[in-house]
């Protein structure tokens, strides 16, 4: 009976223990009062963060002076700058000859000529042409004195799109200088780093025999049937 007794007793001032249910619910109120107070914690260094006034790049600018077509052309930019990108959209008015297609050194759209050699103006850096004379499409010709490359392109219709154009008579201008009479594969050569999307390689090379001889329409194409025969013949 003692013992009954003792039991009973023990019972009544032991707490009753938690059921699961209980014990979940307990833990969740737990965690969501930690969240609330990290939250007040973090609250005050977010704010001050929030308030510091953004940062710019002023700091990194640098001005450079550019020698694009025979003028003087400044501009304000970071030293990773390419000369492609500054010339379209850091100088004012901009230069928009070369054209920003593949950005990789592999299209030839955006030639130049730095120090009157064709090189990609996106793998220039624009504080490495300062000094240097560099020459665009633009600075070849004018639409109502253009060059005779550009008089060669427009006559053969050696054009689409546009894109690869102003390389295109970039390049060629250059290499005629060089080679003022070249043959059909020298032609094909000197163009190996400029890349046509819409197949206008035919057109671009009777133009530019039309520019290097000066024979016409009708001499150009006879250089590139020759060709061709000569291809098929040995096929």
């Amino acid at each position: 009976m003692a013992d009954e007794h003792d039991d009973k007793v023990a019972r009544d001032i032991a707490p009753p223990s938690p059921g699961r249910r209980q014990f979940l619910k307990g833990v969740g109120i737990a965690g969501a009062g930690a969240a609330v107070a990290d939250q007040l914690l973090l609250r005050p260094h977010e704010q001050a963060v929030a308030a510091e006034p953004p940062q710019t790049l002023s700091a990194a600018t640098t001005e450079v002076t550019l020698q694009i077509n025979n003028q003087k052309r400044k501009a304000m930019v970071e030293p990773r700058t390419t000369l492609l990108n500054a010339m379209r959209n850091h100088v004012e008015p901009p230069v928009t000859g070369p054209k920003l297609v593949c950005d990789q050194g592999t299209c030839g759209a955006c030639t130049v000529l730095l120090d009157g050699k064709p090189v990609y103006s996106c793998l220039v850096l624009a504080v490495d042409a300062m000094n240097k004379p560099v020459t665009t499409v633009e600075g070849l010709g004018t639409p109502d004195k253009m060059n005779a490359v550009q008089a060669a392109f427009v006559e053969k219709d050696a054009l689409m799109c546009g894109f690869c154009t102003p390389g295109f008579v970039t390049t060629i201008s250059a290499y005629l200088k060089k080679n003022p009479n070249p043959s059909l594969d020298e032609v094909r050569e000197a163009c190996k780093g400029n890349f046509c999307r819409c197949g206008t390689y035919p057109k671009v090379f009777e133009a530019a025999l039309a520019a290097a001889k000066g024979t016409g329409r009708n001499g150009a194409r006879a250089e590139l049937m020759n060709h061709r025969e000569a291809a098929e013949s040995e096929a």
